[in-house]
Formats: structure tokens, sequence, C-alpha cells
């Protein structure tokens, strides 16, 4: 076997994709065929003959790559490997040829050197699987987000941005207390992806969706798992949540050099989003996009008069009830 050794970016890129949230058997498989096509030489091996392969093959291909790029003396210290192998079998359903890709000695204790206080967080989260104690107190104490304890699936970007923000100033960091944000890109888009979920992840999944989606939501309820809860927008969409004065705080502070708004700017009756589009036209604004705008509004976020009495609600509910993770790996 003839291979060249992974570079320092190589492996940090590995570490990420090996601990980001997904499905263990697509992640395992592509950071493994990732390793291998990159760096052997002698077998020279195509995609189409790696997915030939025995899984145990393919793992031991790529961690020997790993390992030997990582230049220190043979690991035998594999604490992190089971910690990561119980992780996975806690939040995802893997079969026994997923259990072959978990059982590996990829040197983890060795890769730990590549991590430091500019890492993203679920590599910060690697490093402290090194240390006893409880996950869930580490997470909380440091802010790791992991482990993942619930599904947080929603319509779109806005709520990805702020719904953190918003839960944050009630109290409720989604980073202390492990959960995942899932943006599925519209109403359609949500019922696809919690056919999926259901079909992979063990935790508990909150969907929120908009006014618009009762159709959606006849489809997700046959299947809906009784860990599971759905919040329906009670008025619109989720901009529709966001409190006028917060709407226009936000404008005003941005734009204090250009434009100043009132309430009598933002009609009664008209979607928020859509009032926000006229009034980027209207006043000579650049394109209203809501990604960035709800980057505006998360940074004006500081009484409690910003956030309405939804979002209080979805926060609550959202709060309530997470699973308890399998206690063999707290400690």
């Amino acid at each position: 076997m003839k291979y060249k050794r992974l570079n320092e970016e190589q492996i940090i890129i590995t570490l990420d994709r090996l601990t980001r949230f997904k499905n263990t058997k697509e992640k395992y498989l592509r950071v493994f065929f990732d390793i291998i096509i990159s760096s052997l030489i002698e077998p020279k091996l195509k995609k189409a003959e790696l997915e030939k392969l025995s899984f145990q093959e393919i793992k031991n291909y790529a961690q020997e790559i790993f390992n030997a790029s990582i230049g220190e003396k043979k690991n035998t210290d594999f604490t992190i490997n089971q910690k990561l192998m119980l992780y996975e079998n806690s939040v995802f359903y893997n079969d026994s040829s997923v259990q072959e890709l978990l059982q590996n000695e990829i040197n983890y204790i060795g890769a730990l050197k590549y991590i430091n206080e500019n890492s993203v967080v679920n590599l910060k989260w690697l490093k402290s699987l090194k240390d006893a104690g409880d996950l869930k107190e580490n997470r909380r104490l440091h802010c790791l987000k992991y482990p993942i304890e619930k599904v947080l699936l929603v319509e779109g970007i806005t709520e990805e941005i702020l719904l953190p923000a918003f839960s944050k100033y009630l109290g409720y960091d989604f980073y202390k207390e492990g959960i995942q944000v899932i943006p599925a890109g519209g109403k359609n888009q949500v019922v696809k992806m919690y056919y999926k979920l259901i079909e992979e992840v063990k935790i508990p999944i909150f969907l929120l969706l908009d006014k618009d989606a009762e159709e959606n939501i006849s489809q997700i309820t046959p299947r809906l798992r009784n860990i599971d809860k759905i919040h329906l927008v009670s008025c619109g969409e989720f901009e529709d949540l966001l409190p006028k004065p917060l709407i226009i705080k936000t404008v005003n502070s941005h734009f204090e050099n250009f434009v100043t708004i009132t309430e009598q700017d933002l009609a009664d009756g008209i979607p928020e989003a859509k009032n926000l589009e006229n009034l980027f036209k209207t006043k000579g604004l650049h394109e209203f996009k809501k990604a960035e705008f709800a980057k505006l509004v998360r940074s004006n976020i500081t009484s409690d008069s910003d956030i309405s009495d939804e979002i209080r609600e979805i926060t609550a509910e959202i709060s309530a009830s997470n699973k308890t993770l399998d206690t063999k790996i707290c400690s």
C-alpha cells in the first residue's frame, strides 16, 4: 500500500466532517472515500471500485492514511472513538454494517493538536471528549452545542438566524441545550426532510411552519412520532411575528444616514416581508434580502418588547421535554 499523507488542512476538514450532525453512514463513507481517493497511490482505486469494497476494507484504508498523516506514535487510547460511537448510536439509527465504520482506530488523540479556540464548535466538542465527565454538563458549561438532543426543522433562513437569538435572550441557549436547527427551504421541503429524518434519527424533532402550511401538516401528521411536535405560525410567516417596533429600530439603526421610518411605513394587512420589499424599493435602499435583514434584526434584540408573545410561546415549546441522552455516553 502506497499513499501520500494528508496535510493539516485536510486533517482538520476530516475531523470537522466526521463530527457534524449528519447521517452516520453517509458521513463516514464520504469522508473515508475522500481520504482514499485523494491520497491512495497504490492500489489506485476509483469511487466505483471503492463502492464494491467491504466497510471494513474502506475503514482500514482510510484510518491507516489518516493515522500516518498525524505523525504520532501508535495510539492505544480510543476513548474518543468509543464516545463518538456511543453518541452516533444514541442519535441515529445505525445498522450492523455502520458499526464497522464506527469501530475504528482513528487517532483522534493525536489529532487534537490541530484544534484550538478558533476551531468550529464541533471540533471543540471533539476535543472535550478526551476528558471524563457528564457530556451534557460540559456542553452547557462551554456552549458546545454537542451532543445534539433535538432537531428544530424550519422553513427558511430567517428562522434559522433569529430563533436562536430570541431564545438566547429568553434564557434558552441552543448551544447549551443541544438544539440543531435545519432550514429546509420551504414548506414542501419540510415535509420531505421530516420523512427523511424520522428514518434516521432517534431524537425529537420540532417543526415550525408558516400559516399557509395546513396541507403540508396533513401530510406529516399520519407519520408524526409521539416525541415530535408541530407549531403552525398563527398569522402568516415567521417575519410577521416580529414586533413592528423591532423592525423600525432595525431599519433606522442600520440606515440612519439614509432614511428614517415610522410605523406608518409598514402597512397593516400585508405580510411584513412584502412590506420590507416595498419599503426598500421606495426608499431607494439596496435589495431586500431575508438573510441579511435577519442578521440586522438579531443585532437589535435588546429588550423584552423586541420579542412577541408567539415567539415566547415557540421558545417555551422547543425547550419542553428534551430527550435524555443515553447515560452510557455521559461519563
